[in-house]
């Protein structure tokens, strides 16, 4: 393979690390091939005092990383080097001092390695990179050429390492307001530009499995009856052409009726918020959020107490009102009679200022509770 070509396809690798499930795994298999080299490290996090370090590598063995990556990262030398100065491990403290350090012998040794060739990235508010090739005592010593392969790959590791930060902030909040929406008890529908199902949240796929009122077929939603089905279709198609011809977005809700007897579902469909560089297909267009009055609140005891001030057994009380109990009912949960249960409720109205049964509901299902966990 010609060199061009060869290095070409390095840089492909690199910009692909950024998506891989492992990130940069074929990029550090083809350098380290590319290169002659016994083990190739890409640091993401260096390792501290205050925790480990994310170290990506291809090649050396397993051990003599983890003993590094645990409490030897301390005796490392080859730290600190001016960013994108491509420079070798030998060149920074020499042959007889590295073959006599502590490092060297329990770390290096086991795993082959001898000298290193290494660079080091700062991406300004978002990471601090490590890169390191290294050879063993057998090995050709590092050349310009190696040098100058390393340094010219270095500003595209800097560029895909900035990428992959980014999709990964993005993707940490997208599953916190996932989460959050989980927690919530809201089903979450997302159908692309076609009106076909892109994905669906753990609560909304389980209505779909019940198959009651609202179910999928073959990436289509489907109600109870043709009827309803077509309806549905009507409100999804206005708020996607809304959002085609940029008018002010449009909002439609829809009551879906469950063959089981089962309380009614309540959709709410709204277009996906894009922006001027949306493209290709299977692009997120709508969610439909779903609500199923059956779902009870799972809100920790522990966090309403904390909350309100209550009690545990005040907080239990309070609890199964939110979801529907009766006093009755709430009182045979409990184990207790209905005049300590109506004690436990005054108190419950003391902490929080209400003063009625239904205004004790809202303000336990619209609290903050049911996001911890």
């Amino acid at each position: 393979m010609q060199l061009d070509q060869q290095f070409s396809e390095l840089i492909g690798s690199i910009y692909q690390g950024a998506l891989e499930e492992v990130p940069w795994q074929s990029f550090l298999a083809r350098l380290r091939e590319l290169m002659g080299a016994v083990n190739t490290t890409l640091v993401l996090r260096p390792p501290s005092d205050k925790g480990k370090g994310l170290l990506l590598t291809d090649g050396g063995v397993e051990e003599g990383i983890l003993i590094y990556n645990e409490r030897f990262f301390a005796l490392d030398p080859f730290v600190g080097l001016k960013p994108g100065e491509v420079t070798s491990l030998l060149e920074f403290i020499g042959e007889e001092q590295l073959l006599s350090s502590e490092l060297y012998q329990v770390c290096m040794k086991p795993a082959g390695i001898f000298d290193s060739l290494g660079a080091d990235m700062y991406v300004p508010g978002e990471v601090e990179a490590r890169l390191r090739v290294a050879r063993s005592k057998q090995a050709q010593p590092f050349t310009h050429a190696d040098r100058a392969l390393v340094g010219s790959i270095i500003p595209h590791l800097e560029r895909a390492i900035s990428i992959h930060a980014r999709l990964n902030k993005i993707e940490s909040e997208r599953a916190l307001y996932a989460g959050a929406v989980e927690q919530l008890s809201v089903g979450t529908i997302i159908l692309d530009e076609n009106a076909r199902l892109l994905n669906c949240n753990a609560m909304a796929s389980e209505l779909f499995e019940q198959k009651d009122g609202l179910y999928c077929v073959k990436d289509r939603l489907q109600l109870s009856n043709t009827e309803r089905t077509a309806e549905l279709q009507q409100l999804i198609g206005e708020v996607m052409d809304s959002q085609r011809a940029e008018r002010p977005a449009v909002v439609q809700a829809l009551r879906v009726e469950r063959p089981s007897g089962l309380a009614d579902l309540g959709l709410v469909i709204r277009p996906v918020p894009g922006n001027a560089w949306s493209q290709g297909k299977a692009v997120p267009s709508v969610v439909i959020f779903v609500s199923d009055p059956e779902q009870s609140s799972d809100a920790p005891i522990q966090a309403i107490a904390r909350l309100f001030g209550f009690t545990p057994t005040e907080a239990s009380l309070a609890m199964l009102l939110a979801n529907g109990l009766t006093l009755d009912e709430s009182a045979e949960q409990l184990h207790v009679s209905r005049n300590t249960v109506r004690t436990h409720l005054r108190s419950v109205f003391a902490k929080t200022g209400v003063s009625r049964q239904p205004m004790l509901v809202r303000l336990i299902l619209k609290s903050v509770a049911s996001l911890a966990y």
